[in-house]
Order: C-alpha cells, then structure tokens, then sequence
C-alpha cells in the first residue's frame, strides 16, 4: 500500500509538472522569439534555446528607436500612485464598515455590493463626461482617480478587518486612542498580509489596463506601456523579435512584484483561509 502511495505520488507530480510546462510554454518562446534574429523566430522545430543570439540587439533597438522608455515610466507613474490610493481608500472604507457601527451600514454596504455588479463599459460614458467636465481628461491624475475606488479592495479587506478581535480595539480605546489611532497603528498591521495581497492585485490590474488608458489618454507623450506596445506592433508589425522584446520588457515589473510579495500573498491566502 505503502509503495502504491508513492507510485501515484511520483505520477500526479510529472503530470502536475508537464501541465506548468505547457501553460507556461507560450511564456517561454515569447523570451525565446525576443533573443533571436528575426529569421529564426518561426524556424520550426522550435529553438526553444537560440543558436544566434540577437538579444543585445533588440533590446537596445526597442529601448532606443522608440518612445519606449516615456511609456514604461507613465505606466510605473500610473500604477504606483493608483495603488498607493487605491489601498487606502479601500483599507479605510473596509475598517468603516467591519469595525465602526453607525446607522445604515449594511445597507450602504450591499449597495456598494450591487455597484459592483454594473460592467465598467457601462459607465464609460459618464466617467468620460464627467473628467472632461473637471479637467482631467487626458491626464494621469484622471486615470490614478477613476483607478483608485474599488468594491472588491474594499470587500476583501473588510472580511479580515471583521477577522481582529475587538479586544484589540476595546484595549486601544482605554488608552486613549481615536478611530484613525486605531485604524493605523492597531488594525491595518493586523491586516498587512490582505493589504499586500490587494496591492499586488491592484498594481497587476492597473499595469495591464488597457481599456481605460485607449479611452481616456490622448496624447502620445502621455500613453501607458499598453498603449505603447500597441503603437509599437503597429510600426513594427512584421518584426516580431521586436515585438517581443517589448512584450518581455512590459512583463518584467510584474514578474519583480510578484516575486518579492508572494510571502505576503501565500500568507494573505493562508490567514483567510483559516478565518473562513
């Protein structure tokens, strides 16, 4: 029985093995394609390892023929001030609503709930009235405020505010401390594991937006990495070596985030898992 149970463990890890390295074979030629000259992109059988290496080339000529690096500097502009806010706004909002008792809370919870359930595309008209009326159209502020207001941030930020003990709270109050005391210095490094995992989430989100960015930015100058690769594809349409350097190099940050925050994801994950 024993040896049984090791057999059928060693066969679902090559299986569980072979399906990563399927799901993540696309990932691995869009490296691949960026590393070599543009002749030896689709030579079939694939070269998943390069034998001519054209990656200095590409890289430098993407980083440099273009407004490439602009780009790449308005989306880390874009998404770390909307995170920054967006955390906070739905940190605040989430403390308000599992530890605050004021009158009419769930109802005003369920309707933030039912908002929810609107697709964005059918408020894209009003946000875009409404920005042009107050002069952000065309502006990153414009796109770091219509980012930073989320239902789901605040949903589940609030199940684990509601997860700390209000004895930490009812401690806090007796030595004097106010809502804001408490939110920060008492509740939010309870929470830091949600936190984290919800800017995780968010900055993901907010780097690979690209239907807010298309609507809302018109000028060159101020188009997000999005936009840019879409306006690099365009003059570079048959070139796909260059293409995926570009491509590459949009997922780099993403890559770096995740990695450096997976602690705190794994453990968000974990926590919520046992308050559940």
């Amino acid at each position: 029985m024993k040896r049984w149970k090791t057999i059928k463990k060693i066969v679902m890890t090559a299986i569980m093995c072979g399906l990563g390295l399927l799901f993540m074979s696309p990932f691995l030629w869009m490296i691949s394609s960026s590393m070599k000259p543009e002749m030896d992109v689709f030579h079939y059988p694939i070269e998943w390892i390069p034998k001519h290496w054209n990656a200095i080339e590409n890289y430098k000529q993407v980083w440099t023929t273009t407004k490439f690096a602009l780009f790449y500097w308005n989306s880390i502009k874009v998404s770390v001030a909307t995170t920054a806010l967006s955390v906070l706004l739905a940190a605040m909002s989430a403390f308000a609503f599992a530890k605050i008792k004021f009158r009419g809370r769930g109802v005003l919870f369920i309707i933030i709930l039912i908002i929810y359930m609107i697709p964005q595309q059918a408020i894209l008209v009003p946000q875009f009235l409404l920005l042009r009326s107050i002069g952000l159209f065309d502006s990153h502020l414009g796109l770091v405020l219509l980012g930073s207001f989320s239902v789901l941030g605040t949903f589940m930020l609030r199940q684990f505010y509601m997860g700390i003990h209000d004895d930490y709270i009812e401690s806090a109050k007796m030595d004097g401390a106010g809502q804001a005391r408490i939110f920060f210095s008492v509740c939010t490094p309870l929470a830091r594991p949600a936190i984290a995992t919800y800017a995780i989430l968010r900055f993901i989100w907010t780097w690979n937006d690209y239907q807010n960015p298309l609507i809302f930015l018109k000028t060159k100058e101020l188009f997000t990495i999005q936009l840019g690769i879409r306006s690099f594809a365009t003059l570079n349409g048959d070139l796909y070596s260059l293409i995926m350097a570009g491509t590459v190099s949009a997922i780099v940050p993403l890559l770096i985030i995740f990695i450096l925050g997976q602690k705190q994801v794994i453990e968000g994950i974990s926590v919520g898992g046992v308050k559940g």
